[in-house]
C-alpha cells in the first residue's frame, strides 16, 4: 500500500479527460453506480481497483457475498449511514431515497446474486465511443495475460496491448487477479493524461491540446533541502494521500473531482489559515465522519503521521502549532 510512485507511462493515447456527467434524478441504479461507486468497488463489483490498494480496510467485494450475508436491506442501510472506520461515507445527503433503493437493488441483483460483469460503463455517453477498438488491451485488464509475463514472450500485438493497458486502462483496472502473481508494475497514472503528456515536463494547462485538467494536479512539487522527516512525509503523502488530495495537494485530480464532499484543498489559504499541526494530525489519525477521509492511525505510526504533517507544512501551507490570534487580540 505504501511507496506507490507516479512514473511516466509507457504509451499514451487520447482519452476522455473528464468524468461522466452526473446521472439525472430518477436514473437507474446502474447509472448511479457507474458514476459514484465504480472507482472504489470496480465496474464488476469486485473491488479490484486502484482505490482498493490505498484503503484500509479495502472497499467491499460484492461478488464475494451471498444473498444471505448481504441482503438488499443491508446495502440500503450502509448507503444511508456509511461504515464507520472505513472510507464508505453516508450518501443520505447525496442521493434521494429512491436513488439509494435503486443502486442498492442494482448492486444486490447484479453482483451479489448474478455475479455479472458490468460492462456498460464504457458507453459513448460516458466518453467511450467504439470501446472495442481497445480490445488488444482487454487480456491485461481481465488478467487473461499476467502482467508479470515477460515482454519477450508476448506477440507484437500483445506487446501493443500491454503498452495501451499501462498507458490508459491501468488507471481503473489496476487490481485484476494478475496482481497475485507477484509482479511489480511500473506505471500507476492517477488521472487520464493524454497527447504525450509528460509528468517530468508538464506543459501549460490546456485541457484540449495537451493534458487533461486533472493530470496536471498529479505533478508533485519539486522541493529541495527536505529534512529527513519531510522526505518520509513526502513518500507517505505521495504514495497514499495523493490518491484523493492530488500530488499537488489541491484535491483537483481525477478521483478527487468525483468524491463528495471533495477532498480538502491543502493549498487553500482560507481553509488552511485555521489549520494547526495538532488538528491536522488528529484528522489524519481519526478521519472525518461523513466524508471519504478514513482514519489512518491503524495504518501509520504517530511518527509517520507527524512526518506527513511536516511535508504538508513545507510543500502546501504552513501548519503552526496553535491557531492565529483573533483580529485585534495581542499575541
Amino acid at each position: 500500500m505504501r511507496g506507490l510512485l507516479l512514473v511516466v507511462v509507457l504509451f499514451l493515447l487520447p482519452f476522455p479527460a473528464r468524468p461522466a456527467p452526473a446521472p439525472e434524478p430518477g436514473s437507474d441504479g446502474r447509472a448511479i453506480y457507474n458514476f459514484r461507486c465504480y472507482f472504489c468497488h470496480g465496474y464488476s463489483g469486485n473491488a479490484k481497483t486502484v482505490a482498493a490498494s490505498f484503503l484500509t480496510p479495502p472497499p467491499a467485494d460484492f461478488t464475494a457475498a451471498t444473498p444471505a450475508s448481504l441482503p438488499e436491506a443491508r446495502i440500503v442501510a450502509t448507503l444511508k449511514v456509511g461504515r464507520p472506520g472505513t472510507a464508505m461515507k453516508s450518501f443520505a445527503s447525496v442521493l434521494s431515497e429512491a436513488e439509494i433503493t435503486s443502486v442498492a437493488r442494482f448492486v444486490h441483483d447484479e453482483f451479489v446474486v448474478s455475479k455479472a460483469v458490468n460492462t456498460r460503463y464504457h458507453t459513448p455517453e460516458n466518453g467511450w465511443p467504439d470501446h472495442e477498438r481497445y480490445r488488444i488491451a482487454f487480456p491485461f485488464a481481465t488478467s487473461e495475460i499476467a502482467m508479470s509475463q515477460s515482454w519477450e514472450s508476448l506477440t507484437a500485438e500483445q506487446a501493443r496491448g500491454k503498452r495501451l493497458f499501462l498507458g490508459t486502462c491501468i488507471t481503473c483496472h489496476d487490481r485484476g487477479p494478475g496482481e497475485r502473481d507477484g509482479s511489480t508494475w511500473d506505471a500507476r497514472p492517477l488521472s487520464y493524461p493524454r497527447n504525450n503528456f509528460s509528468f517530468t515536463a508538464p506543459p501549460k494547462p490546456d485541457a484540449i491540446a495537451s493534458a487533461s485538467p486533472y493530470a496536471m494536479h498529479d505533478v508533485r512539487p519539486r522541493l529541495k533541502g527536505l529534512t529527513r522527516s519531510e522526505r518520509l512525509g513526502e513518500k507517505l503523502f505521495q504514495g497514499n494521500c495523493a490518491f484523493c488530495h492530488a500530488a499537488d495537494g489541491t484535491g483537483k485530480n481525477w478521483i478527487g473531482s468525483f468524491l463528495e464532499p471533495h477532498p480538502r484543498n491543502l493549498r487553500d489559504p482560507a481553509f488552511m489559515a485555521q489549520m494547526t499541526r495538532p488538528r491536522f494530525i488528529a484528522v489524519v489519525g481519526d478521519g472525518l465522519p461523513n466524508t471519504s477521509m478514513p482514519a489512518w492511525k491503524n495504518v501509520f505510526s504517530p511518527g509517520e503521521i507527524g512526518a506527513i504533517a511536516d511535508y504538508v507544512s513545507r510543500a502546501f501551507h504552513p501548519l503552526p502549532d496553535s491557531p492565529p490570534n483573533p483580529p485585534g487580540q495581542r499575541p
